[in-house]
C-alpha cells in the first residue's frame, strides 16, 4: 500500500486495522480524492487475511460531514455521469458493507450525510453524546445514498428510516442509542480506545464463524424454510473448522476460550 494518503490514515496492528478520515479543516468530508482512497483500502483489506477487524473512525472531532459540495456543483456530470460516478462508489460500498471480517465505527461529531451512511457500512457503531447523526440529503435537493437505503431500515425499521430521511433532523449520541444506531455511547477520549478493544477481541474469533454470521443477516428477508436451510450449510461448515475443534478442546479440558468479547467497558 502507498507509503502515504491525502485524505485518511491507515495503520494496522496486531491484526486489527484502524481507518482514520482525516481531511479535518473540511470536518472530513468526501472529496473525489479521499472516495478513492477509501475505495483502494477497502480492497487492500479484503485481500489481506490477516487482518482480522477494521475500525473506521474520523480525526479532528467529526467523524465525516458528507460529500464536498462545492464539488458536486462544479463537477458538470449529466445524469448518466452521475449514474456512472455512483456505481463507482457502490462498488467498494459493497465491498465494505459484505466485508467478511467484524467492521466497527467509532462516531464522534459530525456523521452527516454520506457520513452517517458510511458510517452505516459498520457491523457496530460506538458513538459519543456530541455526536451528530443527519441523512442531511434532502436539505439540498438530492435523496440519500452510499448505500443507505439498504443500511438504515435494517437498523432501525421502514417506517423511521422514511421519518430520519425525510426530516433531514439531528439525532444526538443519547438518540442513536436508543435507536439502535448506536450500539454504545462512550465519552470523546475512550470512544476509539473502546472500538479498537472490540476490534482486538475478534482476533481470536472463528473466521468461517464471523463470515457466515455477516453473510446470513445480510441476506434478503426469507422465508423460516430458506433461513433454516442457510442455518443448516452454514453450521455444516462452521462444524468442520479447526477454529470449532480447538474451541471444544479448550472447553473440555477446562481452559479459557480463546474468544473473549469484552462485553463490558473496563
Amino acid at each position: 500500500m502507498p507509503d502515504s494518503f491525502k485524505t485518511i490514515g491507515f495503520e494496522v496492528r496486531q491484526q486489527v486495522a484502524t481507518l482514520t478520515l482525516d481531511n479535518p479543516s473540511k470536518r472530513n468530508m468526501i472529496d473525489q480524492v479521499m472516495r478513492a482512497e477509501l475505495a483502494d483500502v477497502v480492497r487492500r483489506v479484503r485481500r489481506d487475511r490477516d487482518i482480522r477487524a477494521m475500525v473506521i473512525t474520523g480525526a479532528g472531532g467529526h467523524f465525516c460531514a458528507g460529500g464536498d459540495l462545492r464539488a458536486i456543483a462544479t463537477v458538470g456530470l449529466d445524469n448518466h455521469g452521475w449514474r456512472n460516478r455512483l456505481h463507482d462508489v457502490h462498488d467498494w460500498l459493497r465491498e465494505l458493507i459484505t466485508l467478511d471480517r467484524p467492521v466497527i465505527a467509532a462516531i464522534d461529531g459530525a456523521a452527516a450525510g454520506a457520513g452517517f451512511s458510511l458510517a452505516l457500512c459498520a457491523d457496530f457503531i460506538l458513538a459519543t453524546p456530541r455526536a451528530r447523526f443527519c441523512m442531511s440529503f434532502i436539505k439540498v435537493g438530492l435523496a440519500p445514498d452510499f448505500g443507505s437505503y439498504y443500511t438504515l431500515p435494517r437498523v432501525v425499521g421502514v417506517q423511521r428510516a422514511k421519518e430520519i430521511m425525510m426530516s433531514a433532523r439531528d439525532i444526538d449520541g443519547a438518540e442513536a442509542l436508543q435507536l439502535g444506531i448506536a450500539m454504545e455511547l462512550h465519552e470523546p477520549d475512550r470512544v476509539l480506545e473502546r472500538a479498537q478493544a472490540l476490534a482486538a477481541s475478534f482476533v481470536n474469533a472463528s473466521p468461517a464463524a464471523l463470515s457466515l454470521i455477516k453473510r446470513t443477516l445480510a441476506a434478503p428477508l426469507h422465508d423460516l424454510a430458506t433461513l433454516m436451510e442457510l442455518e443448516a450449510s452454514g453450521q455444516a461448515v462452521a462444524v468442520g473448522t479447526t477454529e470449532h475443534r480447538t474451541a471444544v478442546k479448550r472447553f473440555l479440558d477446562k481452559e479459557p476460550a480463546l474468544f473473549q468479547w469484552p462485553a463490558r467497558a473496563e
